[in-house]
């Protein structure tokens, strides 16, 4: 018989701790199967502090079956949440090659000259230790954040390259007050090749000395391209194509072929540019947008050239020596015509129609050698001789 108002305690209920004390450890170290709930970063310094090593914890194999009380009692990842969103659409496999993908990159990178880390900056590309390679010439896409004048005007310089434009089709312009001046080729080539050598000198000198660089991307880092940076300056090809085709061709293919290079390069790079995006793609960093934009500007160049500006203009004193390929005909080689049964009179058109065929080979010609990567070499170099090449070739034989 209970006592009435005396009130009922209920018994002290006892609490398990999820964590098993130290003490609970030593006094049932037999048990390997039974439960160890999840070790906290601050309790296992702790115990590394007290000299009792830290246990990990037991990898529970739970079914995608099972209750959904003890999946969802798991510890959750201490990753941050894009990290978890990102690695959980990954398989185990692909996630354990990533992973050790990451890893390698925070390693650090012995090199030849000492140990770079990875840091996620932008560096300057490093001096290969083997020596000099013809791919050195490449034209590889520019980075950005290594001229400082780049990052200021990122849209005027960068992309865009005006001033480095301005420069190319300003060449153009001083071929052609040369050309009505009555300056020949033969008078040009000494100064080109004087310029030519103390140029290239300090660009191999500003890549030996660092501070040198600095000055020189410092006074010229707006006409650089940043792929210019660590390699050879542009000016070197420029100088150098123009050089060869003026000392090696005739007058008028030699002058022309320089036209091509600072018209047609300058009209290809621009519409490329604007609507290479719209058009098909001919190769990387050539669109069908750039190349027709070349031809026309080809075609309309070389018929401005030969059809009036050579017309009007000369002759001038010492053109018996530096004559012009182009005389305004064109035939057939003398076995074609002879095969075809023609006369001389039939296998040659004169005229309009001449001027015609030529422009249009000219301006094939010029977009052809703006779309060819000759061995990675730079286009200011290219795209003169080969046009010079493809011009004097079609003259010798139909010429």
């Amino acid at each position: 018989m209970s006592v009435r108002g005396q009130p009922v305690v209920p018994a002290t209920p006892r609490i398990i701790s999820p964590s098993p004390t130290p003490s609970e450890r030593q006094l049932d170290e037999s048990l390997q199967d039974s439960y160890s709930g999840p070790i906290t970063r601050s309790a296992a310094r702790r115990r590394q502090r007290a000299g009792v090593v830290a246990e990990l914890p037991i990898q529970e194999a739970i079914d995608e079956e099972s209750d959904l009380e003890l999946r969802r009692a798991r510890t959750r990842s201490r990753s941050p949440i894009k990290t978890r969103k990102s690695n959980s659409n990954i398989a185990p496999a692909k996630r354990t090659r990533v992973l050790n993908k990451t890893r390698s990159k925070e390693t650090s990178m012995e090199s030849g000259s000492g140990v770079a880390t990875a840091n996620g900056h932008l560096a300057p590309p490093t001096v290969a230790t083997g020596g000099w390679n013809w791919r050195d010439f490449s034209r590889s896409p520019s980075p950005l954040g290594l001229i400082p004048i780049h990052r200021h005007f990122q849209t005027l310089i960068h992309r865009h390259e005006v001033p480095r434009k301005v420069l190319h089709v300003s060449i153009g312009f001083f071929v052609y007050w040369l050309y009505v001046s009555g300056t020949q080729t033969s008078s040009v080539t000494p100064f080109l090749m004087a310029a030519l050598i103390p140029i290239a000198t300090t660009d191999y000198l500003r890549h030996r000395y660092a501070s040198l660089n600095a000055i020189y991307v410092k006074c010229l880092g707006a006409l650089m391209r940043e792929s210019e940076y660590a390699g050879w300056n542009g000016v070197i090809f420029y100088l150098l194509g123009t050089w060869i085709v003026l000392y090696f061709f005739p007058k008028d293919v030699g002058v022309m072929s320089v036209m091509l290079l600072s018209w047609c390069d300058t009209a290809a790079s621009t519409f490329g540019r604007l609507y290479g995006r719209y058009t098909p793609r001919i190769r990387r960093g050539k669109s069908l947008a750039g190349s027709f934009a070349a031809f026309v500007v080809g075609v309309g160049t070389a018929a401005w050239f030969w059809g009036f500006l050579a017309p009007k203009t000369g002759p001038f004193p010492g053109d018996e020596q530096h004559p012009f390929m182009f005389r305004g005909f064109l035939r057939l080689p003398r076995f074609v015509a002879d095969a075809l049964g023609l006369a001389t009179s039939q296998s040659t058109v004169r005229g309009p129609v001449a001027l015609g065929v030529m422009s249009l080979w000219s301006g094939f010609v010029g977009a052809g050698s703006e779309v060819v990567d000759l061995f990675g070499w730079d286009d200011n170099l290219t795209i003169p001789v080969l046009s010079g090449i493809g011009i004097w070739g079609f003259l010798k034989v139909f010429g």
